[in-house]
């Protein structure tokens, strides 16, 4: 349960301090807080929230408003290239995002992506729709999940002989996808409970 103090909003795990948010959008905390790895990853995601909280809070303050026939007010523009816009509006639960197509002669919008508070989300699709970056340079979570099983298998089995750098090189791979894909370990433990499935399945 969160409870504010003064201008900070203090942030419990299990009923136990774990950091505050500052006014300003700062996370502070104390050391005697952060004591396993538990808790250093749970401060670690508070922070990695206030930091995308407060990167689109900056840009909503600033964005001109986005005028398109038959377009409700409050949406803001957030990005536009190529014939695309990445908007937000402001409503009861936060900031919701969306991808449009121009339509019209830029009067209007068109095709919209809708992804609520899914700020990540919507600035990939953006990148793409607009062009930014091809669809077939980003793997899905699904796939980098895979990639990471078939490293750890490189680097922990006794399946191929590697030199250094690229012992190396397949661990920063591995870092990689832990930073883009949170749920990672819950996602390793389905794909294994699957293959178990399968396997036992085989052998009835």
């Amino acid at each position: 349960m969160d409870e504010v103090h003064t201008d900070r909003l203090c942030i419990l795990l299990d009923g136990s301090p774990l950091c505050e948010v500052t006014g300003s959008g700062g996370v502070a905390y104390h050391n005697e807080d952060i004591y396993e790895p538990e808790r250093i990853a749970a401060k670690d995601k508070v922070y990695e929230i206030v930091r995308t909280t407060a990167e689109y809070m900056r840009q909503m303050e600033t964005a001109p408003a986005l005028k398109a026939d038959g377009l409700e007010n409050g949406y803001k523009v957030l990005a536009d290239f190529n014939g695309t816009v990445l908007a937000g509006v402001q409503s009861k639960h936060g900031v919701h995002f969306v991808t449009w197509d121009w339509a019209y002669g830029h009067t209007g919008v068109c095709h919209g992506h809708y992804f609520m508070e899914n700020y990540a989300g919507a600035k990939q699709d953006f990148a793409i729709r607009s062009g930014l970056i091809q669809k077939e340079q980003l793997f899905t979570p699904e796939q980098m999940t895979e990639i990471y099983r078939c490293c750890a298998d490189s680097v922990d089995g006794d399946f191929f002989e590697l030199t250094g750098e690229q012992e190396k090189m397949i661990r920063s791979v591995q870092q990689q996808i832990e930073e883009c894909v949170p749920d990672l370990d819950e996602r390793i433990r389905q794909q294994e409970e699957a293959l178990e499935q399968v396997a036992q399945q085989q052998t009835m």
